[in-house]
């Protein structure tokens, strides 16, 4: 069913993101880069998310939220993939991201198959589609042509969106790069999959800030259960789901979550909280009165705009032979 659904992209859904695809085409990047080139580039990054997907489904949020680092920092180049001291991989927002051995092992078939044609960046926008997909997600068509940067360096890493920031914050980092309110309520939905260690949400439960030891727009009847998943003298490391009930499967019970005070990350129940955000996520959710919005649409097609984030063409950057390391 998700090879039907990557190889069969409706021509609704062609339309729908015609809109974010120019603005990929205007930077010299468009669906179908490697027809010619490397026919099988596409299938070959599917097949080799699918397999480690099979054994290990938390590789899919993680390569989701490893193309998101990426694009916030020197632009989608695959950057964070490069090894080394004081590279992004190394940076403090970036050190529990996992899923590197899918794009290493996507990037040796495809040097077999197309040497020298691929771009790491490409693997890892194709591999986010593809992972979403597996989770039970929209498809959507990806502009290619990426090539890979060659400067990555963990003081870039900065301006990541951080877990304790502010909605007017997360609006700020998003417009910085060209993404709106709607973008950043759509995007940040991604964490319907996927799980966070406690250390980033301990605090809100114990020790909040001066005034109250607990976060105020956590629901009542959700702390005792929060408590249970992350004690105040547990381990710091035990990861939860982003999506209470729901971690697996990509759906908009991430938006329920935050509507009943059940979201996570303090950022991410921001959302819910500020007047801002607060009616899109209710848009994202179909409440009546509001003009819906559909999550899973609106998310492919922020994916294509974010993806489109500083993108390398032409003679700017290389391709790698390898995605740890630059030529």
């Amino acid at each position: 069913m998700e090879a039907n659904h990557l190889s069969k992209i409706s021509t609704f859904l062609f339309l729908l993101f015609a809109s974010a695809a120019t603005l990929a085409l205007g930077q010299g990047t468009r669906v179908g880069f490697y027809l010619t080139s490397c026919p099988r580039a596409e299938s070959i990054v599917q097949s080799t998310v699918r397999t480690h997907f099979q054994s290990n489904p938390k590789i899919a949020p993680g390569i989701l939220r490893m193309h998101f680092h990426d694009c916030f920092v020197q632009g989608c180049d695959g950057s964070i993939l490069i090894d080394g001291a004081g590279t992004e991989k190394t940076a403090p927002p970036n050190l529990l991201l996992r899923g590197y051995e899918v794009i290493d092992d996507a990037k040796r078939q495809l040097e077999q198959a197309c040497p020298g044609v691929v771009s790491c960046a490409d693997i890892l926008a194709l591999a986010a589609r593809d992972s979403v997909v597996l989770s039970n997600g929209p498809g959507w068509p990806v502009p290619t042509g990426r090539r890979d940067g060659r400067v990555s360096l963990a003081s870039d890493t900065a301006n990541l969106p951080g877990f304790r920031d502010s909605v007017d914050l997360q609006k700020q980092k998003f417009a910085a790069k060209g993404l709106n309110t709607q973008d950043l309520v759509a995007l940040v939905g991604g964490h319907t999959i996927g799980t966070v260690a406690c250390q980033f949400a301990q605090y809100r439960m114990y020790n909040f800030n001066s005034s109250v030891t607990v976060d105020p727009s956590i629901s009542p009847s959700f702390l005792s259960q929060f408590q249970s998943l992350c004690p105040a003298n547990g381990d710091a490391s035990k990861r939860v789901a982003l999506d209470t009930g729901s971690e697996n499967r990509f759906d908009n019970s991430f938006f329920g979550n935050l509507q009943s005070g059940r979201g996570i990350l303090e950022s991410d129940q921001m959302l819910w909280t500020d007047p801002s955000t607060r009616t899109l996520v209710q848009r994202f959710l179909g409440i009546r009165g509001l003009l819906g919005l559909t999550f899973s649409v609106e998310f492919a097609r922020s994916m294509v705009k974010m993806s489109s984030i500083g993108v390398k063409t032409g003679t700017d950057g290389e391709i790698r032979k390898v995605c740890s390391a630059v030529n």
